[in-house]
């Protein structure tokens, strides 16, 4: 790793306090941060010239499914409510190979770097027996990016012969995910600052998983000191699910099954009554908002701010690429400050709200407080944007502009002091190749559901 302290200089804008200078980064790290018209007390041995981007720290997706890339605006899953879409897909999902998976999480990082996100969380649930593997090819496929990953270990033990809502062939035996869940901790998850690679534990939903698995599940985490992720209170079907299944509303679900914690972060998280968002708030679950997937699916508005101020982080999240259908963290922190407007109003959801839920709350989620802020001593993953597009002509607060413009792609993205996109490429991707082994892994799954 270089050592090499580099001077981010004179940004255009930046979104942190008193580093209208910019920033120095040293190693993977943010070693000073310069006022505006002053010069860095450390060494300097590069300079960047910023003065026509806009500096964000990276972004963090909490919530994704990188493998819906290969299902994105499938002819089958059209026009439908949650649980329809699901059970048309999962038939399809099925038949993913590992080498489809594999192009699937490279074109998801791919997008997501490019968007300006560092780190991302996947939530990967499907391990039909060809693809036992899944979350090791995702580890690989991360290194080789060079982003920071937060992969959660899903799963599916309640198939349809037991009253759950996916086929026999995707769900796996409470044992086999337990023992599965171990091994990927052991050999992956990483405990320092500064972690590439970490692993959280994960069962789909309570439509999919039994209750002793979501138990065994929360026994294992708070073991091993890893975090709980799943999706909750997405539409009133699951609300609907839960009541006749388990005699309980979802939170009283997940306390019963010992996920009340600040150790959890659940997705979506947009049916609560008062009571459930205060019960939430005092355990400080976080909360991830997917404004885009909430809206496709029609399945409503997190209410963000009831929850904040209960006492939950808010992080946000691309959702799964068959129900967004992109992996664009920039264009999804635009869409959660617009439809958290429609709920509460333009006045009570600013710009620099909807760059805190991305940033520093996404981080919250993650357990992570090494990142998510431009701040020394955090690691140096950083997000460049230019306004030279004709979509940015005429603006004048540029760090409100980079949102109310719609930006879709930053110019220079920087995870633990590395670049790794430079001039809106990622180093060392031949974007086209990627993208012809993609398309021929979308249409080879196609053949393999119709037949």
């Amino acid at each position: 790793m270089s050592q090499a302290a580099i001077w981010i200089k004179n940004p255009l804008a930046i979104f942190a306090q008193n580093s209208d200078g910019g920033v120095v980064i040293k190693a993977q790290k943010i070693i000073e941060l310069v006022p505006l018209g002053a010069s860095p007390k450390s060494h300097i041995d590069e300079i960047y010239d910023a003065s026509s981007s806009v500096l964000l720290p990276g972004l963090i997706n909490t919530h994704h499914h990188f493998y819906q890339t290969l299902t994105r605006a499938y002819p089958e899953a059209l026009n439908q409510e949650l649980f329809p879409w699901l059970k048309s897909l999962y038939k399809v999902w099925a038949n993913i190979q590992p080498e489809m998976h594999a192009v699937a999480t490279e074109l998801a990082l791919a997008e997501l770097l490019l968007s300006g996100c560092t780190t991302a969380s996947d939530h990967h649930y499907l391990f039909p027996s060809q693809l036992e593997n899944a979350i090791d090819i995702q580890v690989e496929q991360a290194q080789k990016m060079g982003i920071r990953v937060v992969l959660t270990r899903g799963s599916m033990s309640l198939g349809e012969k037991d009253g759950g809502l996916p086929p026999q062939s995707v769900v796996q035996t409470d044992d086999q995910i337990l023992q599965d869940s171990e091994r990927l901790i052991n050999t992956y998850h990483q405990t320092e600052q500064g972690a590439m690679v970490q692993i959280a534990l994960a069962p789909c939903s309570p439509f999919s998983v039994t209750t002793e698995l979501m138990q065994e599940t929360a026994n294992l985490a708070k073991k091993k000191n890893v975090r709980l992720h799943t999706h909750l209170a997405e539409t009133i079907d699951e609300e609907n699910f839960c009541l006749q299944k388990f005699g309980l509303r979802t939170v009283d679900y997940l306390e019963s099954v010992g996920w009340l914690s600040n150790r959890t972060w659940l997705a979506h998280g947009i049916h609560f009554n008062e009571e459930e968002v205060q019960k939430l708030g005092q355990a400080n679950v976080g909360i991830c908002h997917c404004p885009t997937s909430n809206m496709m699916l029609a399945s409503g508005i997190c209410h963000n701010l009831e929850l904040e101020e209960a006492g939950c982080d808010i992080g946000i999240g691309v959702d799964g690429s068959a129900s967004n259908d992109g992996s664009n963290m920039i264009a999804e922190v635009r869409q959660a400050m617009y439809l958290q407007r429609l709920r509460y109003g333009a006045s009570k959801v600013t710009h620099q709200q909807a760059y805190h839920w991305a940033t520093k709350g996404s981080a919250k989620l993650l357990g992570r407080g090494d990142i998510g802020e431009i701040a020394v001593g955090k690691q140096a993953d950083l997000a460049l944007f230019k306004l030279d597009e004709m979509r940015f002509s005429g603006s004048h607060d540029a760090l409100a502009a980079l949102l109310l413009c719609g930006a879709q792609k930053a110019d220079r993205v920087m995870v633990a002091g590395q670049w790794r996109v430079v001039d809106g490429k990622i180093m060392g991707l031949d974007e086209a190749e990627l993208i012809h082994r993609h398309k021929k892994s979308a249409y080879e799954l196609r053949q393999l559901a119709s037949v």
